[in-house]
């Protein structure tokens, strides 16, 4: 793929409109969030890409941890599955689900985890167990894994997920994962997180049509960024999400780099497993 190059007046090439597709657009602003030093627990698939791609950027001394893989490693070549030996490569330990879940995120070491799901709200619930009721649902998924004590233990948590309004609900049918507000099993109203104990919490829902953030005061969901070259709007984001959503402090996101598309393209994910180029 040809990538077309503009400026940004500061010697920074931006790629041209029309020469990267919507999931290396995702991937690039998942990726932007993370920062240089963290620990960041992922599992395999896009958020492993996202963090692939940080840690080959703009955060090099990202500790990586692959939940019960691999802690700090560095893969030259991008793992797809949990079970791939490319994602132990020069791993100084390869813990096991207690030793992460029960060491790592207990003690507030994990400074960011990554998440997906079939549903997410917008108070950053999400849910990945059914659709439908939990008795007779129209769907099961794999349900929780590792990622409700993610959601309740990690130092903030990013979400990825594709932007459909089947998907942005005003109510998840299930909660897996908790985000800033959830439903008192005992009386169905809504509660702080904080008040059942856990800390964190979501910071980011990175989508196929930008990026969402949460309101300091109320934590609801707002647009931060929309991804203007590829013909997503406010409005847009709009009609396509189950809830209001306040799209008032929307900005255009950043194009990818061309640094970014190189490293993505050749690096990180050269065959193609997740972004299909």
């Amino acid at each position: 793929m040809t990538v077309r190059v503009s400026g940004d007046g500061h010697g920074n090439g931006f790629a041209g409109k029309g020469s990267y597709k919507g999931p290396e657009m995702m991937v690039v602003a998942a990726s932007r969030l993370l920062q240089n030093g963290e620990m960041a627990l992922v599992g395999t698939g896009i958020p492993l890409v996202g963090a692939m791609l940080a840690k080959h950027t703009h955060a090099p001394e990202m500790v990586l941890v692959m939940e019960a893989v691999a802690f700090d490693s560095r893969p030259l070549a991008l793992p797809f599955c949990v079970a791939d030996p490319r994602g132990v490569y020069r791993t100084p330990w390869t813990p096991t689900a207690v030793e992460v879940m029960g060491q790592l995120l207990q003690n507030r070491r994990i400074d960011v985890g990554f998440l997906g799901g079939a549903q997410v709200d917008k108070y950053g619930n999400i849910n990945s167990t059914c659709m439908g009721p939990y008795l007779r649902p129209h769907k099961r998924f794999e349900g929780s894994g590792g990622a409700m004590d993610i959601a309740a233990m990690a130092g903030r948590t990013i979400i990825i997920m594709i932007h459909e309004q089947r998907r942005f609900v005003e109510q998840v049918d299930y909660i897996t994962s908790p985000g800033w507000k959830c439903r008192d099993y005992r009386t169905g109203k809504l509660i702080d997180r904080r008040e059942l104990g856990m800390w964190g919490g979501p910071y980011a829902v990175v989508s196929t049509m930008g990026v969402m953030k949460f309101d300091d005061g109320t934590h609801e969901m707002y647009l931060a960024e929309y991804f203007e070259d590829l013909g997503i709007t406010p409005q847009v984001v709009r009609e396509n999400t189950g809830f209001t959503i306040d799209v008032s402090r929307a900005k255009p996101a950043a194009p990818p780099l061309l640094e970014e598309l190189h490293v993505l393209r050749t690096v990180v994910d050269p065959e193609g497993i997740y972004m299909k180029y």
